[in-house]
């Protein structure tokens, strides 16, 4: 699944002329670009979807929705490592490819 996932502007740049930031999502760091919110600044919160900010949000929204997806298991489905929820959906431990259950 593909969520709308709120972050934290951390750093922005230019990078071959497309405005570029690294956003944190409540302790997920990744690249996303600004071209469709050119104005978004260091600090500011957006709403991101398939690595495109599509919308300013203030911070208390974006804590809230981090927080209920945080509690939800969903920000683990929408950014964790697809080998780690593989093997734990089989039961299997990724590095040993050991059997847990």
């Amino acid at each position: 699944m593909c969520l709308a996932v709120p972050g934290r502007v951390l750093d922005i740049e230019d990078r071959d002329g497309t405005r570029m930031a690294t956003v944190d999502f409540g302790g997920v760091v990744k690249e996303v670009c600004l071209e469709y919110l050119p104005d978004l600044q260091v600090g500011e919160y957006a709403i991101v979807h398939v690595g495109f900010a599509l919308q300013r949000l203030d911070e208390e929204s974006a804590r809230q929705t981090l927080e209920l997806f945080a509690e939800l298991g969903m920000l683990q489905e929408e950014f964790g490592d697809a080998c780690e929820m593989a093997a734990a959906e089989a039961g299997t431990d990724p590095v040993e490819g050991v059997h847990n259950r």
